[in-house]
């Protein structure tokens, strides 16, 4: 009963956890029209704002350092003072975020001019305090999960996301016509400037979340511990590096994008392809929920062939499910690029691509727990390298010819060489009887079903919109065609919850 109740806890806080993300990601999504309809394309604003959130991204995972990982390792080891454990990486993370502010503060006129923001250094400045801010909760919420606070964990993070929101709305919508009725109240706006307003909102809303740890700074009296910091860096700096060769996988593009193509071009460019994988980010949130549901599962299984054999099926259904998501989403794309404004509809033919990169990045994590399984995780720091320098390679090379398609293509290559060699390593490492027939039956029929859309060409919009819903459908119909077995076993479930009712 106990070890019953337990699981229940378990699956209660987990749903928590993963909704709370993935409803924030959702939310945030929301801001992604608001910018584009605001910021316009050929101004470059939108490419800035890609830019920067994805130096964020990188710097987050160097400042952390691992140490959310390792906080929970050394909080359940024997012989450690959980409270100890927590004070030592919130400190270590705090005061390496202390100094990562005062050297960009100190060195902001050389940093700012080598990152081409000469005429707007404070951009580059706000956007180091929200990343130090974020580093260092990224502790205080790994605090808030140890101690089983998943409705506070959950609270915050979407009290961020309505806060964000809502002071966006104001600095774009509202503001505006403020500034035309009453001059005097908002003599502080300047309608060039919303770029900046968006690195101040998050800046505001960051600081104002930070208020909401008090009880857990409290308790970060307990001190740095040396001895046990040595400990947990000795433990800690693999993660980095693996933290570091998957974030550059997802970010490298963005970042490298205005050093390839420099000035003012760059920054369009850059900004219609980040608007239009705003769009393809749909996949991600999958994957995302998707990732919550199956690591407990994983981690929680026996290491037996029937456990295998369920990674197998799990594997195939994740296959099925993204490709029906895939298609869905091209298929009615007609209605979806409106998230956009128009002007960056010319980057809408990166998005199959991108979205398959996500794809092939999903079927990596799910091979992915062959190596963690047997404690040998640097095997994932040298696929996710390898595949950075695909990545990378393809950007140097072909973005100045092909622009922002060989930034979607460096991804596709990346992805699917990360994929290919943990699948190859992976068999031999701890065999999974995956089914590839299958799998490569449903990535043909998705992509010629792709193709078949893309060349049907019909005057009106609600007629390809009926007839991309009938080739949807011949793939759906397929697969529960394939997957009887798991079309019964649904339906079964569906129909004893409703007699339970």
């Amino acid at each position: 009963m106990a070890n019953n109740n337990r699981l229940g806890s378990l699956a209660k806080q987990t749903a928590i956890y993963g909704l709370s993300s993935i409803i924030g990601r959702f939310l945030n999504y929301l801001l992604v029209p608001l910018y584009t309809y605001k910021i316009a394309a050929e101004s470059g604003g939108y490419g800035i704002v890609t830019n920067l959130y994805a130096y964020t991204a990188l710097l987050l995972v160097i400042l952390t350092f691992g140490m959310e990982t390792t906080f929970f390792r050394f909080s359940n080891k024997e012989g450690v003072d959980p409270n100890k454990a927590f004070s030592t990486s919130g400190l270590a993370v705090g005061l390496v975020s202390l100094l990562f502010v005062v050297l960009v503060t100190v060195f902001l006129k050389p940093i700012a001019n080598a990152l081409h923001y000469a005429e707007h250094p404070e951009f580059v400045e706000i956007m180091a305090i929200i990343v130090a801010l974020d580093a260092f909760q990224a502790i205080l919420f790994a605090r808030l999960r140890y101690e089983n606070k998943a409705v506070k964990f959950a609270t915050l993070k979407l009290l961020f996301i309505f806060l964000n929101i809502g002071l966006n709305l104001f600095v774009f919508l509202v503001a505006p016509g403020l500034k035309e009725s009453h001059p005097g109240l908002m003599g502080w706006y300047e309608n060039s400037y919303q770029v900046g307003y968006i690195f101040i909102v998050n800046l505001i809303c960051t600081g104002l979340i930070t208020l909401g740890f008090l009880p857990e700074i409290k308790k970060l009296r307990f001190g740095l511990d040396r001895n046990l910091l040595k400990q947990m860096l000795k433990y800690t700096w693999p993660l980095l590096l693996l933290g570091l060769a998957g974030i550059l996988n997802q970010v490298a593009d963005k970042i490298c994008y205005r050093f390839i193509v420099p000035g003012e071009e760059g920054d369009v460019q850059l900004g219609i392809y980040g608007a239009c994988v705003k769009i393809a980010m749909i996949m991600a949130m999958i994957t995302q929920a998707f990732r919550y549901a199956y690591e407990p599962f994983v981690f929680g299984g026996k290491r037996d062939t029937a456990d295998k054999e369920s990674q197998a099926k799990v594997m195939k259904y994740f296959i099925v499910f993204t490709l029906l998501a895939f298609l869905a989403v091209v298929m009615y794309m007609p209605l979806l690029k409106h998230i956009i404004k128009s002007d960056y509809w010319e980057g809408l033919r990166v998005i199959p691509i991108v979205m398959m990169a996500e794809i092939f990045m999903g079927i990596y994590f799910n091979l992915s727990f062959w190596y963690k399984l047997i404690d040998e995780t640097w095997w994932g720091a040298i696929f996710s390298a390898i595949g950075c320098v695909v990545l990378l390679a393809i950007n140097f090379i072909f973005v100045p010819k092909y622009g922002y398609m060989a930034c979607a293509w460096g991804g596709f290559a990346g992805y699917g060489t990360c994929m290919v060699l943990s699948y190859f390593v992976g068999q031999k490492k701890a065999p999974i009887p995956y089914d590839l027939k299958s799998a490569f039956l449903y990535f043909v029929l998705a992509i010629a079903l792709y193709f078949a859309q893309k060349y049907i060409h019909l005057e009106s919009t609600v007629w390809t919109l009926v007839v991309n819903t009938g080739l949807l459908l011949v793939f759906f119909a397929f697969i529960c065609f394939m997957e009887r077995d798991l079309v019964k076993g649904v339906v079964t479930l569906v129909k004893n919850k409703m007699h339970r009712k």
